[in-house]
């Protein structure tokens, strides 16, 4: 038997390289034959960065920006000179990981930290940049980033806002005319995890704004934010992208990208697939499964995740895929009709969180060492 191990990382446990260690372990032990092939992949949210350096050829930048509350920190992205391109990761500076719980808060948050990482990158003569999302702390629509590349947003007496998300409906009017030079020589993509529009009931604010620390109230104002910022592109500035798949990624950061940039979308999964070649491994190489993976699958994972694009590659060569993860918080009936084979639950439900995720890679390794042996070493997973 030959398996492809291609999970995204267990959030705040293990990153997917150990993920890839953990399963590898668990398939050796169960069958030393079984033929191991793995890939570092991401669906452009946090660990994008990992994914790439794991792919490329690259050197870390570290730049001075600033943390989604607008505190001085140093962040890192990565740059291949020989490609001219680019790699920054939203959450290394915009991300909730750079912040306390009780610190959580997309009113009060920004992308600005990223738009200087951009900034950056830009004056080092790239061509491209590649901006992965997901993992961010922000709901700001991208007007942090925009503002950090020279856009002002401008209140009614012509003050310039502090780009969060609570001065949105704030704008009055968008001024243009210090926007960065080089903006309309270089190629901006906004690197997507996510098909949700910029707002509205599959929005930005109202599907993500509750877990970045948003009280309900400040999710319909939020909401109503973003409504009033596409409201004013389309008259200020003429473009209207707030309904384009992905708009509402990073809490409207690649509506921002998009909009005041000049950038454009791609898919996560589709990107990591084509930097990577996998097409030419499953040409070369006969592979009976897949695994896949994250932390916890629920409705979001089939939404434009990683284990989404990983199940489209696998129908599109008829391969089984299996997905592992931490918590389901799905029925499984469910997660077999959008098409995966089956679906391991690793925690013990006898024990915390805290000890689960502290223990996830042993977890992980005994889900699938049993998984593997209840079949055997068979071509064909039934």
């Amino acid at each position: 038997m030959t398996v492809l191990l291609i999970p995204d990382k267990f959030k705040g446990s293990l990153t997917a390289t150990e993920v890839i260690s953990a399963l590898s372990k668990g398939i050796e032990r169960a069958d030393k034959k079984t033929k191991i092939h793995h890939l570092i992949a991401s669906d452009g949210g946090d660990g994008f960065l990992e994914a790439i350096q794991q792919t490329l050829e690259v050197e870390e930048v570290h730049c001075n920006t600033v943390d989604p509350l607008g505190r001085e920190i140093i962040a890192s992205y990565a740059l291949s000179r020989s490609r001219g391109e680019a790699f920054i990761e939203l959450a290394k500076a915009s991300g909730m990981e750079l912040l306390k719980e009780d610190g959580r808060n997309p009113m009060i948050t920004s992308t600005l930290g990223t738009g200087l990482q951009i900034l950056d990158a830009l004056e080092k003569g790239v061509d491209t940049i590649y901006v992965g999302l997901g993992g961010s702390a922000t709901n700001d629509g991208g007007i942090g980033i925009a503002h950090a590349l020279g856009y002002k947003f401008l209140d009614a007496a012509q003050n310039t806002l502090v780009p969060t998300g609570e001065n949105l409906d704030k704008i009055y009017s968008i001024d243009a005319t210090a926007a960065h030079k080089d903006l309309k020589h270089i190629s901006i993509v906004a690197v997507n995890d996510v098909d949700n529009p910029l707002y509205g009931p599959n929005g930005a604010a109202y599907v993500y704004a509750k877990q970045k620390g948003a009280a309900f109230g400040h999710i319909e104002q939020l909401n109503g934010g973003l409504r009033h910022l596409d409201t004013l592109v389309q008259q200020q500035i003429g473009e209207n992208n707030a309904q384009v798949s992905g708009a509402g990624a990073a809490g409207g950061a690649a509506y921002g990208i998009k909009t005041f940039l000049g950038g454009s979308f791609v898919s996560g999964i589709n990107f990591m697939m084509h930097l990577t070649d996998i097409d030419a491994l499953l040409k070369k190489e006969q592979i009976d499964l897949i695994i896949t993976g994250e932390g916890k699958i629920d409705k979001q994972t089939f939404s434009g995740k990683l284990i989404h694009g990983i199940l489209a590659l696998g129908s599109s060569h008829s391969i089984p895929v299996v997905a592992i993860c931490g918590t389901l918080g799905l029925e499984k009936e469910v997660c077999i009709k959008k098409g995966l084979h089956g679906v391991l639950e690793i925690k013990d439900p006898t024990k915390s969180l805290a000890s689960n995720m502290e223990n996830a890679a042993v977890l992980l390794e005994k889900s699938i060492f049993q998984f593997m042996s209840s079949r055997g070493n068979q071509r064909e997973i039934k």
